[in-house]
């Protein structure tokens, strides 16, 4: 079995419909859980709907960097509510984007930071979102002590020093589609060296579809795409890698997987 530990079907272009067949499509590619991580209060809001009605399904909740214009404190507080849920396993997706000019970065680093304490508050780990912002990332999740919590390096695009920082820090390395592109030297370079306990896959559906089919839609079931790469890549079997990584999404999100309860703390 498989873990897509970051797939956005509460994409505004995925009705119920296209969610229950996304979700059928990938469970028959032995894709048997997903974490869908919201980016915007409506986002979360709908991603804790689709966890609460597909047992295949877990929710991330919080507030994207180029979201961050306008926080309140009301938000703060309605994510802290959603924390309590039993399907809620990760704040997410957070952090900084410099590629969008669209938040200024003093915004930026205050919902981040508000986020890091509601998690630790909480007790959930983070999803982290980084683009072109590698420095700033580590620093401030070396300066709010995010170790105590950890979490997922989502779509992970830094250098090998830079994941060797974040797993010192307790945060996963997770490897998407770009994995498998031809000329993807750094995402390949890392996805070899990665020790085995901190290795998560995922697709970011709809966006950053791996090879063979890059250009179209991305769908959680395409996530073997993914992992057949990494296994390539480390001289490993896909069987092998399909349990690792499975194995590490449910420990850093508090899965049973029996069950599909979280677990306390």
């Amino acid at each position: 079995m498989l873990f897509d530990s970051h797939c956005h079907l509460n994409s505004d272009q995925f009705d119920d419909a296209a969610v229950a067949q996304l979700v059928e499509t990938a469970k028959e590619h032995g894709v048997t859980c997903m974490t869908v991580p919201g980016y915007d209060m409506k986002s979360s809001a709908r991603a804790v709907e689709l966890a609460d009605r597909w047992p295949e399904l877990y929710a991330a909740v919080g507030i994207h960097p180029n979201d961050a214009n306008g926080a309140t404190e009301e938000m703060y507080d309605q994510l802290r509510e959603w924390a309590k849920h039993p399907r809620v396993v990760a704040i997410g997706e957070i952090g900084l984007d410099y590629y969008w000019d669209t938040t200024p970065k003093e915004v930026q680093f205050e919902v981040f930071r508000r986020q890091i304490h509601l998690a630790k508050e909480v007790k959930l780990p983070i999803v982290i979102h980084d683009r072109d912002a590698h420095g700033d990332i580590v620093r401030i999740l070396r300066e709010e002590a995010a170790k105590e919590v950890g979490g997922i390096m989502h779509c992970f695009s830094g250098s090998w020093e830079m994941a060797k920082d974040c797993m010192d820090m307790n945060f996963m390395i997770s490897m998407g589609g770009p994995v498998t592109f031809k000329n993807a030297k750094r995402p390949q370079e890392v996805a070899s060296k990665v020790p085995s306990d901190y290795l998560l896959v995922e697709t970011d559906s709809p966006y950053l579809t791996p090879e063979p089919f890059r250009g179209k839609s991305n769908q959680p079931a395409y996530v073997r795409y993914v992992a057949e790469k990494i296994a390539e890549l480390r001289g490993m079997g896909l069987a092998e890698i399909m349990q690792i990584t499975t194995h590490n999404a449910e420990r850093i999100f508090g899965i049973v997987h029996q069950t599909g309860v979280k677990q306390e703390g």
